[in-house]
């Protein structure tokens, strides 16, 4: 399992200039940070939502907020607090 776990951590770096060439990689590189990011986020939205069994305008408002942030400001912990505020404010109401 060592042995597994170690070539599986040292793969990106042996293969590093080889997947640097592909142009397919380039894409996927651009395209799939935020496109896990955006599927992360509506899952917890969703599941958070289930759990106080309401519909998830509360999780909508906050990511609507952190995405005009984050477009507007370009300050990560800017987006994230205030989403964050509005979220639990929203769900204290």
């Amino acid at each position: 399992m060592g042995v597994v776990t170690l070539g599986l951590r040292a793969l990106p770096f042996v293969a590093g200039p080889w997947l640097r060439r592909h142009r397919m990689v380039g894409q996927l590189g651009r395209f799939l940070p935020l496109a896990i990011m955006v599927l992360l986020a509506l899952h917890t939205a969703w599941g958070h939502a289930q759990a106080r069994r309401a519909l998830p305008w509360a999780e909508a408002a906050a990511i609507v907020l952190v995405v005009l942030l984050q477009w507007r400001f370009r300050q990560t912990l800017l987006s994230i607090a205030a989403g964050t505020v509005v979220y639990m404010l929203l769900i204290g109401l």
